[in-house]
């Protein structure tokens, strides 16, 4: 009798925990694909349609057993303009970027190790190895120097490679990001409580999961669903990349930049940013703060037409 109790105890509490999970993957799949439809509509009345005139090249750069893959476009023998993307995004965040920079520059983007087609595979390399893939990447492409362009996430490795090789870096434009020099309890308890939710999402659907971060990085319809988009091949083993940060951020004695720094937020990012930008800003010299309108934390998704006017206008300015 005891035993039947303790079974049909088992089977209650295996009911209680299992049903709850199931009904969770069943909500998020359920408006995963509501989701995909109301996309897919957009691009049949062509509210999606980024069209790429420039030449682009594919390229690999080989690190033992993984590849960093990175696409080259515009003019070969001018300055070299670098776009680095948000964190669960690829290259694909700067299309709306490509033509107009490659007018006048030559132009890369890149997957940063384990976003897009960059998988990381075995390899024990985190978020932080990206300094030295942009250095080989540049010494590859002959160039001595760069313009660095980073969204979010990039902004941090824009900055780190620049604190590495300040002599290779010619400006740093940052967009969404902070001071990378200065630990900040306040930016740490808010990130803990975005990933915490943002991984919850990501064990049940992954798909669920970009939308939502979709919906956190951009403001307007068409930017959520481009960013939809350009994190669908962000997988749920490259969580474990993003440790690499720990690296880039740490109390560091001043540090004095050389180089001309634009620090830009979107209008409509969280207070948090904007307050860590304009701290940013002010902590150094030579260095210029701008907030985009009617622009959510990937401003250059959102309003590329603004977004390529003020960093082209400060680029010309330090060239």
């Amino acid at each position: 009798m005891m035993k039947r109790n303790r079974k049909k105890i088992i089977l209650i509490i295996l009911l209680i925990i299992t049903v709850p999970i199931f009904g969770l993957k069943i909500y998020y799949e359920v408006n995963n694909v509501i989701y995909e439809k109301r996309i897919e509509q957009m691009r049949k009345n062509k509210e999606l349609n980024v069209q790429i005139e420039s030449l682009i090249e594919h390229k690999t750069l080989k690190i033992d057993d993984y590849e960093i893959h990175y696409f080259v476009s515009g003019k070969e023998n001018n300055d070299l303009v670098l776009f680095l993307h948000p964190a669960f995004s690829d290259h694909r965040a700067f299309d709306q970027q490509i033509d107009f920079f490659s007018k006048k520059y030559r132009v890369i983007t890149i997957d940063l190790i384990g976003h897009g087609l960059s998988k990381a595979k075995k390899s024990k390399d985190k978020i932080d190895a990206s300094s030295k893939h942009i250095e080989k990447i540049l010494e590859i492409e002959e160039f001595d120097n760069v313009h660095l362009v980073g969204v979010s996430i990039g902004s941090l490795i824009a900055q780190y490679f620049a604190l590495n090789y300040p002599e290779k870096t010619k400006s740093l434009i940052a967009l969404g990001g902070y001071d990378i020099n200065k630990e900040n309890k306040e930016v740490e308890k808010a990130q803990r409580s975005s990933n915490l939710s943002l991984i919850f999402r990501a064990v049940f659907s992954m798909k669920s999961f970009r939308k939502k971060t979709a919906e956190i990085t951009c403001k307007t319809e068409k930017g959520q669903a481009l960013f939809y988009e350009t994190a669908s091949h962000y997988e749920r083993k490259s969580f474990m990349v993003m440790q690499g940060l720990q690296n880039v951020i740490k109390d560091r004695n001043i540090i004095n930049t050389q180089y001309p720094t634009l620090i830009l937020t979107g209008e409509y990012d969280i207070e948090l940013a904007k307050k860590m930008a304009k701290e940013w800003h002010s902590g150094i010299d030579n260095s210029k703060y701008l907030v985009i309108e009617n622009a959510g934390h990937c401003a250059n998704i959102d309003k590329p037409l603004e977004f390529n006017k003020i960093v082209m206008e400060f680029i010309e300015g330090n060239d």
